[in-house]
């Protein structure tokens, strides 16, 4: 019986390897090409999704304000739904959720609505037990008057004091406590580095406004277009009248 040879496999030759090589750089560098710019595709998606949640946002105040008095939930009173009431009380931060759990039908029962998924927090399962300042990402214009188009009624809740952007989230802070703010209209404020201002480093984030429409506005426009132009507060609590014009902004 003769015995067959053992066949190995042959080793690459030079001119394998070169191609082989010549591959790899070639998706290598493909790959750092594209990947800036799908990452910024994402985050543009993203802050489109964000602001279209801001105008259910305010469709959702039209369908609530239909039923209760022509009124949103800031405006109301609290036998007849709203929370204005409240408004007396020198912190709001704590139950920022509360206006966005009023309006639980007009949202058709949808927690996300009310997360940005840009925001490191997570939507809540229902607007009951499980809902809390932790499960919202927007904070709320209380000085917001619905006969005043260009009011502020809401907005991305990174948003935070000074000239130049801070890497947190600026009023709202991470334990979920809330914050009860008087921003002067002349600031100065700007959108930290968070949620959609990601490579952009004066900030940028998204405002609802008092018509219902959302806007997409960086750090700069939101201070010279629409922070200028608010209707200054006038429901701060008796003895905490701010020092100069101001809105009166609850974070979550």
């Amino acid at each position: 019986m003769t015995s067959r040879a053992m066949r190995f496999p042959s080793a690459f030759t030079r001119i394998e390897l070169l191609v082989v090589v010549v591959v790899l750089l070639v998706l290598l560098t493909l790959a750092t090409l594209l990947l800036p710019g799908l990452a910024r595709a994402k985050a543009k998606a993203t802050r489109i999704s964000c602001i279209n949640n801001q105008k259910e946002i305010g469709t959702a105040y039209r369908l609530w304000a239909n039923d209760n008095g022509d009124l949103v939930p800031p405006q109301q009173i609290q036998s007849k739904g709203g929370w204005k009431d409240l408004l007396a009380r020198t912190n709001l931060g704590p139950i920022c959720f509360t206006n966005y759990a009023i309006m639980h039908r007009e949202f058709g029962e949808s927690p996300k609505l009310v997360i940005c998924p840009s925001d490191e927090r997570q939507a809540a399962s229902d607007f009951t037990n499980h809902f809390s300042n932790l499960s919202v990402s927007y904070f709320v214009g209380v000085s917001a008057n619905d006969v005043y188009p260009q009011s502020i009624f809401g907005g991305d809740r990174n948003l935070g004091p000074g000239s130049v952007p801070a890497n947190d989230y600026g009023y709202s802070p991470s334990n979920g406590m809330g914050n009860d703010v008087a921003v002067p209209i002349v600031g100065p404020t700007c959108w930290s580095l968070k949620m959609h201002s990601d490579g952009n480093t004066a900030g940028a984030g998204n405002i609802l406004l008092g018509d219902g429409s959302a806007q997409q506005v960086s750090s700069a426009s939101f201070h010279m277009n629409w922070l200028r132009n608010a209707e200054p507060t006038t429901n701060r609590p008796a003895g905490h009248a701010p020092s100069v014009p101001s809105i009166r902004l609850v974070f979550p």
